[in-house]
Formats: C-alpha cells, structure tokens, sequence
C-alpha cells in the first residue's frame, strides 16, 4: 500500500474500522476519484451503503478491499475468494435520471462494462443471467446491485463487484480466473482502475439515454444464447434463451412456447 493513503477510522454501528482514503484514479471523470481501501472486510458493499447511511458518500466513491471474509453472490451465497489474489470493489452512484421500473437497465450498463474490460484480456466472456460473468462455461465473477429507491425514483445505488483474477484454486466445480485461462498475473490495481473506466464509459451511455443500444448489446453477449439447454422452474424443461421483456425478465423459448422469468425464478442446470 502506498505511503500516500490516509488513515482514517470509520465508526460502523459500535465498532471502528480502519481505512485508507487517498484520490489515485486518473483516467476517469468521477468514477474512483476518490477510494477508499480496506485491507480486510466483511463486504464492500456493505461498507459503502454504511457511507452512504452516514452522509459520508459522494458518487463515485469506490471502496476496495484485499480480502472480503462475506462477500455476496445472488441466492444469498458466500463469494469465495482468496486474500489478495482478485478484485472486490463497490461503487457509489447516484442514477436519479432513473425511475424505479428501469433499475434493470443499470444492470446492463455494469455488466457490459465488466465484460468489456475483461474481453480485452480475454476470449470468452458472457454475461450470464442477470449478474454473473462467464468465461466459457466458468464462473470468473459476479455484480451484486443494491438501490436506495424515493418514491419511484432511484437515489443511490452501490454496485459490489467480485472478479477472480491470479487464484487458481478453488473449492467450487465451476469457479475460475482470468489466470486459469490466460496463465498471466495481472495487477490487481491497474485491472481495476481498467475496469471502472469501461463502467463508466456504459454508465454515462445509459445516463445520455442509450437504452436501447445498451439493450441489444447486453442480449448479445448473454450466456447461453439461442442454445438449447436444461433449466428448472416448477419443473425441469428444455429451452433456449431469445433475450429479455422490457423489465429484464428472461425469455426462453421451449417446445410449448415463450416463457418469461423473474429474477429467482429459473436456475440453469446444463
């Protein structure tokens, strides 16, 4: 860490954490001008909203960590991840110019944004329904989004992101790195700042009102495609994903017709 970070104590509840503020990205317009790093933490994003609650936030602050002991997936499940080996961050935005009913769409502007910046290393990369990133048939990553909405408006949002990059072990079947494909180490540090500055990039597309194009490419890129596959709703059945409704839902076509999913409501299975 660099003798140029600040440390600061941060009273969360009734407890006090260290961290280390210092404004290091350079490349991007607001997004990580100002970061604050914490060598351990439950979860980024939870660190981020307790700015956020404790009007200490600006947008575009983002927090970091080295080693994040309770990192979220979708489910509810635990994001494994080994200390110092990937990236964990969190962002704080303010996307006010979006109404409650469009929440999806800034989900498409971070996912194309990750997958962007990871496609420029890497061969492969897929979004797969509605925040996790792929590479192949591997889970590499995960976006976790959490909106602070008023009335039908959204006023802050924290957007938790979860890469693997140099770890090359890992307990779950399906886990992988960029490092387990590419066999390069990367710097942690410059991947990100790489990241954010292709968040950003989608982020302002979405906030100019690109909606639609934001739309058709995030279909492009989804994993699983017009491919005939094996999912379980209700029941177990054969499908293929054509894209999204207009509120994100997922369309999959079967041998019976279109069916729509919600989030939680259909899990891929091979």
């Amino acid at each position: 860490m660099s003798a140029n970070f600040v440390n600061f104590r941060f009273i969360i509840g009734n407890k006090t954490s260290h961290f280390y503020l210092h404004k290091i990205f350079t490349k991007t317009l607001f997004l990580g001008k100002k970061l604050v790093f914490l060598p351990s933490c439950h979860s980024t994003n939870d660190i981020a909203a307790d700015f956020i609650g404790q009007g200490l936030a600006s947008e575009g602050m983002l927090v970091y960590t080295d080693h994040q002991t309770q990192g979220r997936g979708q489910r509810g499940n635990v994001w494994e991840s080994g200390v110092g080996q990937n990236l964990a961050f969190s962002l704080i935005v303010q996307p006010r110019f979006l109404q409650a009913s469009e929440q999806f769409h800034l989900q498409k502007a971070i996912s194309l944004g990750v997958y962007d910046a990871l496609s420029t290393v890497c061969e492969g990369v897929k979004v797969k329904w509605p925040n996790d990133i792929y590479i192949h048939d591997r889970k590499v990553g995960g976006i976790l989004i959490e909106n602070s909405l008023r009335n039908t408006q959204v006023q802050w949002t924290v957007v938790g992101i979860g890469i693997n990059v140099n770890q090359k072990e890992f307990s779950a079947p399906l886990a992988a790195s960029l490092a387990y494909f590419t066999g390069e180490e990367y710097d942690l540090f410059a991947l990100m700042e790489d990241m954010v500055l292709h968040i950003e990039a989608r982020y302002l597309q979405l906030r100019n009102g690109g909606h639609e194009v934001l739309s058709a490419q995030f279909e492009e890129v989804l994993y699983w495609k017009n491919e005939w596959h094996e999912f379980e709703a209700e029941s177990v059945f054969q499908g293929q994903i054509v894209g999204l409704a207009p509120d994100g839902r997922l369309k999959i076509e079967t041998s019976e017709g279109l069916r729509l999913f919600a989030f939680k409501e259909v899990v891929f299975k091979k």
